[in-house]
């Protein structure tokens, strides 16, 4: 079956949102580099989304922003395809999935910014429409929030909630490793 590598929205727009930490950023890079290096050595197709969103430049998710771009520390690669996307889903209003289609590729591995966000609901989307989908939280990334009564919800614990709801339902959790033995 072929496969493909979403990597959403790896873009320097988070680092201008009051919640960024750039705590976790040395190893999910590590870990998201390492995926790319994978698939180029693969001929496994990489294909860039990021999020836009309107605005003016105040708004870092906006083009006119100049923050939609790679996140710095993001090994270079050539990308199949890239997708703009508005929504959390990357399969919403893009093309991406006819693109998919178009190239018999019925295998995902999704990675990148924000884990429980959209990356979780790519990987759900995707798998709705019948796309196999290997989700990689160690390539992927978010960042703490609080719960409803203020405490805090750490970010670890969001990727391990993400990881548990997804799994055995919606995708395969892998390592990166074991994601691309998959796509052998």
């Amino acid at each position: 079956m072929n496969t493909a590598l979403l990597l959403i929205d790896v873009q320097e727009s988070f680092r201008h949102r009051p919640y960024f930490s750039a705590e976790a950023l040395p190893a999910f890079l590590s870990r998201t580099n390492a995926l790319l290096d994978g698939c180029a050595s693969r001929d496994i197709p990489v294909v860039r989304i990021l999020h836009v969103d309107e605005g003016d430049a105040a708004n870092p998710f906006s083009i006119a922003s100049g923050h939609v771009r790679p996140l710095a520390g993001l090994a270079p690669f050539d990308a199949a395809a890239e997708f703009h996307k508005t929504r959390h889903s990357a399969l919403v209003g893009t093309g991406l999935s006819v693109w998919l289609r178009e190239r018999g590729i019925g295998r995902l591995i999704v990675a990148g910014i924000r884990t429980e966000q959209c990356c979780e609901t790519t990987t759900r989307h995707a798998s709705d429409e019948g796309f196999e989908v290997d989700f990689v939280p160690e390539a992927t990334l978010t960042f703490d929030m609080r719960h409803l009564d203020g405490s805090l919800l750490p970010s670890a614990d969001i990727v391990a909630r993400t990881s548990a709801v997804l799994s055995q339902r919606f995708a395969t959790i892998c390592s990166v490793e074991q994601s691309l033995d998959r796509a052998a």
